[in-house]
């Protein structure tokens, strides 16, 4: 992928100053507006490249709209629920978080909440500051023994069993992503959910607050837990269903809760804040100076990384754009692109598009079937009007426009390098374009059934027709466009010598009026590249 020039950011919240410091000194210039309200938000970003957010910033679709030049939202933190990612997405912004910039801090509340809840220690040092002395009051349970479940185990939720390990408590846990037999390289015996509930003391939840996550733990799932089973939330309001909670607190099925997160920020319905068995923190995840530093200074970096060139970490909703930071990636784009270009400017009468294949075929690119897939599209989609596609939102763009996609990769066929086949249908026909790079140059080997004899360099002013052989074809075509005032700079004809075939020429200007060639061609297309 070329670099992304991000000239301007704003930061919307207070955010370490390294975070600025290390924006400026790569040459983006950083305007610094905290608190703003949302018509405040609107307003401004219009003018800037890239906006740096914490949690408190709600970077709503309307803020997403106004946004005329953004390209990158950068959350200094893990969650991007305050981000419309979806909104993003379809225009074409890149969402990046600091995936590991609090895990340490995260990971250490939830061990300080665990504690306190089997010893009642904030209970107790409110008690004390009262003026009372009431140790029987305050009788708590040891952790040594007991039963941990982890509810995702991601970085903050590896963190955690190592340190409640050394408590000696048995750790168990559940995860859809991450792999058994990585989890139980940290000591986690992962089960499905079914299994876990009855046999934890203790439960902790570290998932991404979505839909298959709201109210994971509910009067369901209380009901199938040890009676008085402790839980904490430092992950995501909504996780645990609140109501549900109190209900379980209240029926003494669940014995304590520590929460540091909430539906609504602050609360305003306080019954479970006021609960005597709740200990809860007003947000403190990611609330240490450490972490505040390591997420303003991780996502300057990030975004530096990326506008250089290098690589890109945290992209929540592009994961196709992490394997094109190579030399070699940003040429096979500009095949892809091309060649999309190429079959656009062909079928322009024909569309819509209703079914685009994308089938690579050799080692060199058995790892770039993603991304030539989008680039494949970009170059499809990138004329019609209105549309701005790119890498992170073509597919999208591509699947509300009512297109299939297929794609698919063959094991090399003894051929030296790689090459990208794409068929598309369009109204009652079909076209079929493909291409490799060589000696870094992206060229088209075939059109339809036309296989080329020299290779056409994707460059430049492209002149396509199609016609039947004939001797008098090339210089009757190039006394039409002589007559346009466009010079011919290169021909390549099929190897085929039968049939209506393809033919390409390289113009010095594309002909104002295709009209022209009508007598001597059945088709005709042209696109500069």
């Amino acid at each position: 992928m070329a670099p992304i020039s991000i000239q301007t950011v704003l930061i919307s919240e207070s955010v370490d100053p390294r975070c600025r410091a290390i924006l400026e000194e790569n040459g983006i210039r950083v305007t610094e507006k905290p608190n703003m309200k949302r018509d405040e938000l609107m307003a401004e970003i219009k003018d800037y490249d890239g906006l740096v957010v914490r949690s408190a910033t709600k970077v709503t679709a309307d803020v997403i709209d106004a946004a005329d030049n953004l390209k990158i939202i950068g959350r200094a933190g893990t969650g991007v629920d305050n981000v419309d990612v979806d909104a993003a997405t379809k225009k074409g912004i890149i969402v990046m978080n600091t995936p590991s910039g609090n895990t340490i801090s995260a990971a250490e509340l939830t061990c300080a909440l665990l504690m306190s809840l089997s010893r009642n220690v904030p209970q107790a040092a409110m008690s004390m500051k009262q003026g009372n002395w009431d140790r029987k009051k305050f009788m708590g349970a040891e952790l040594y023994g007991k039963v941990l479940g982890i509810l995702g185990l991601g970085r903050i939720g590896k963190e955690v069993s190592s340190r409640m390990q050394s408590f000696g408590m048995r750790t168990i846990g559940y995860d859809p992503i991450t792999p058994v037999e990585v989890s139980a390289g940290w000591g986690v015996e992962q089960m499905s959910l079914e299994q876990l509930w009855p046999q934890c003391d203790y439960i902790t939840v570290h998932t991404p607050l979505m839909p298959s996550t709201v109210g994971l733990l509910g009067d369901e799932t209380f009901a199938k837990c040890k009676k008085g089973v402790k839980v904490v939330n430092c992950a995501r309001g909504g996780i645990i269903d609140e109501a549900a909670l109190l209900r379980a607190l209240e029926s003494g099925q669940c014995g304590g809760a520590g929460l540091d997160v909430f539906v609504e920020e602050p609360p305003k319905n306080r019954p479970l804040v006021d609960h005597p068995n709740v200990i809860s923190c007003p947000h403190l995840g990611a609330s240490t100076k450490e972490a505040q530093a390591r997420c303003g200074e991780d996502i300057a970096l990030q975004i530096v990384d990326m506008v250089k060139g290098r690589k890109l970490v945290g992209a929540v909703n592009a994961p196709v754009l992490a394997s094109t930071f190579s030399q070699d990636s940003h040429q096979l784009i500009k095949l892809g692109e091309a060649v999309g270009a190429v079959l656009q400017s062909c079928a322009t009468s024909k569309k819509p598009f209703k079914h685009v294949r994308i089938t690579t075929r050799g080692d060199c690119m058995k790892s770039s079937t993603a991304y030539m897939t989008s680039s494949v599209l970009v170059g499809l989609l990138s004329r019609d009007s209105g549309s701005c596609p790119n890498l992170i939102n073509v597919l999208s763009q591509a699947k509300e426009s009512g297109i299939e996609v297929n794609q698919s990769h063959c094991a090399s066929d003894g051929a030296a390098g790689g090459v990208c086949t794409v068929e598309v249908e369009a109204t009652g026909c079909g076209y079929k374009a493909g291409g490799a790079v060589q000696g870094d140059v992206p060229v088209l080997l075939q059109l339809s059934d036309s296989v080329f004899r020299q290779p056409v360099s994707l460059a430049g002013n492209l002149l396509f027709f199609k016609a039947s052989p004939s001797p008098q074809l090339l210089s009757s075509v190039a006394g039409l466009l002589a007559a346009e005032g466009v010079e011919i700079e290169s021909f390549s004809a099929p190897a085929e010598r039968s049939g209506d075939l393809w033919y390409c020429v390289g113009v010095s200007s594309l002909p104002r009026d295709l009209s022209a060639l009508q007598p001597l061609v059945k088709e005709a297309a042209q696109i500069t590249i």
